[in-house]
């Protein structure tokens, strides 16, 4: 029997997974989380156990790449299949990096869940073929690379951010860092886009595919 613990700030989605995973003979849900914070708590408790961990990447507080590495920090030998907002071609290489074993839009989640997360917990990673490709561009050395790829995981983070339209207050509140910090990682992200404004990094994301 495959242990799963499911961690996403949306009941509905928590409840959605567990619909899916609990007609699955081999797959029992064993815990969830509502946050970064909750399931931090919950990973120190003695009797935590699971074999793998489907985590939403885009949630309040600690979130995204830093709540990963905690969680790798934690539990080393603990498997964990990302969910994400974003497509795999924008954000998944890094999610990687950082001690996933795999990664699933949250668009194609329905369909991919359930091998991905048997995938794992046999071969220890999933790759969709997309995702396969990418890996094997990205080892090969890179002579034109965009800017956007020269910014910080908490860069790329906030960029993504900024994009969809949010402020800087609530983007300081989701993530738990003071405004003034946030706008230090903007005047980064513009820096190294060389850009100046909003209008102008909605336009470099749209021309570059980051957004639909």
């Amino acid at each position: 029997m495959i242990k799963v613990f499911i961690v996403d700030d949306h009941e509905i989605i928590r409840e959605g997974l567990k619909k899916i995973l609990k007609e699955e003979s081999d797959l029992i849900v064993v815990g969830e989380a509502q946050n970064g914070a909750d399931v931090l708590e919950k990973m120190q408790a003695l009797d935590f156990e699971c074999d793998v961990m489907v985590l939403d990447m885009n949630m309040p507080g600690k979130s995204g790449i830093e709540l990963l590495t905690d969680l790798k920090n934690m539990k080393p030998q603990l498997h964990i299949l990302v969910l994400s907002i974003h497509p795999e071609d924008k954000f998944a290489l890094r999610t990687l990096k950082a001690g996933a074993s795999g990664y699933l839009c949250k668009d194609t989640a329905l369909e991919e869940l359930v091998v991905a997360i048997r995938k794992i917990y046999s071969k220890g990673r999933y790759l969709s073929t997309t995702l396969a490709e990418q890996l094997a561009f990205d080892i090969m050395p890179v002579t034109n690379s965009l800017p956007h790829e020269q910014l910080s995981n908490r860069e790329l983070e906030i960029m993504f951010m900024l994009v969809s339209g949010k402020k800087v207050k609530d983007i300081a509140a989701d993530l738990g860092l003071s405004i003034s910090t946030i706008f230090t990682y903007r005047v980064r992200i513009f820096e190294k886009l060389k850009i100046k404004n909003n209008v102008e990094l909605t336009h470099y994301a749209m021309i570059n595919k980051l957004i639909e």
